[in-house]
């Protein structure tokens, strides 16, 4: 009986001591080729792969889903058990037609989650990117030892790119694309942002990082989350723009009068968890027309470390902490003293903090 085949575009190559093949498969076969292994019945030293997070897989669909103008998915990585046939176009060429038989099974070292997720945007009826191609690289499979030394090699150098990076990049978040506009309208953050890395290196003269100022942000946006982006980063621009006029220390960095290692090493100011106290403030605060006049108490407020007001609120065994509970504590603490009324939960927070 003749086996089905498949055909797919491929080239041959060679890595080190094996020859292995890049080829382009219609996302439609990735059903058929690739298998999810249920490996959280078997001893990890046995598994050839981590146990699929399930958790992960609608995410992945729906980012199909909800971008299938211009989605965008790196190679999968596969071992095959049956040798496929490779036809050159002319002798001896490296490219030419890969054919894989139907039924075949292709082990996965690197991509099991996105291709999870390619199945499940199919289940889901996406037809549209049905025909689309995924690139995947073939390797011979030899053992269950070669294939974990493979998922290793292909994990072990994999950097995580940091939150602040992401949000710079992201140009499908609306949040971030506010975000960055209201940076560029608001001088302290403007000139103080770092918008790289997720935390601020010990001589760094910047006060915030974006990933900060995003977080910031999604508290105060909520509730208008159905505007567009330039109305919210009006909003935006406005609400930091007044907070600016009331945080002095900002201005004495912004102006060269204080260091920014010295702000960060003696007041709480610019933390993260403050920054996100003073969103969910904004939060709150906006839905009076009279809300600038009620911010002019920050000023008073003592953002040293060494304030023993701040203990158990979001400074811990004298270090800041931004958990939770330290940002609500932080919010409640800061609305106290803008002589604003609290919700009972945030009244039990301060007394759970005195």
């Amino acid at each position: 009986m003749i086996k089905a085949e498949v055909s797919v575009p491929a080239m041959r190559g060679r890595m080190g001591a094996r020859t292995y093949y890049a080829c382009l498969m219609p996302m439609n076969a990735v059903p058929q080729f690739f298998k999810f292994t249920d490996w959280a019945g078997i001893s990890p030293e046995d598994r050839e792969q981590r146990v699929l997070n399930i958790k992960r897989v609608p995410d992945l669909a729906a980012y199909i889903t909800e971008n299938e103008e211009d989605y965008l998915f790196s190679s999968i990585t596969a071992s095959y058990k049956s040798e496929p046939t490779f036809e050159p176009f002319t002798p001896d060429a490296s490219i030419g037609v890969l054919k894989l038989g139907l039924g075949d099974e292709l082990i996965i070292n690197d991509g099991q989650h996105r291709a999870a997720g390619i199945v499940q945007a199919l289940k889901d009826g996406s037809v549209s990117f049905r025909e689309d191609t995924l690139s995947v690289l073939l390797f011979p499979w030899e053992s269950t030892s070669r294939v974990q030394q493979m998922f290793s090699d292909l994990n072990r150098f994999v950097q995580k790119t940091s939150k602040s990076l992401d949000i710079l990049y992201d140009k499908r978040d609306e949040t971030a694309a506010a975000t960055l506009a209201m940076i560029e309208k608001v001088p302290v953050f403007k000139e103080l942002t770092e918008k790289e890395k997720v935390s601020l290196e010990t001589r760094s003269t910047k006060l915030f990082t974006l990933a900060a100022l995003y977080d910031a942000n999604v508290e105060l946006l909520k509730g208008y989350e159905g505007n567009d982006i330039m109305t919210n980063a009006a909003l935006l621009v406005g609400y930091w723009t007044e907070v600016a006029k009331h945080m002095p220390d900002w201005s004495k960095v912004l102006s060269g009068q204080k260091l920014a290692i010295e702000l960060r090493q003696e007041k709480i100011s610019s933390h993260s968890t403050v920054l996100r106290a003073l969103g969910g403030l904004g939060a709150d605060l906006m839905d009076s027309s009279e809300w600038r006049p009620r911010l002019s108490p920050l000023e008073a407020i003592d953002w040293s470390k060494k304030n023993p007001e701040w203990e158990n609120i979001c400074i811990v065994a004298n270090s800041v902490v931004s958990n939770r509970q330290a940002r609500a504590a932080t919010k409640a603490f800061i609305k106290a003293k803008l002589g604003l009324n609290l919700t009972d939960g945030e009244q039990r927070t301060l007394d759970r903090a005195a």
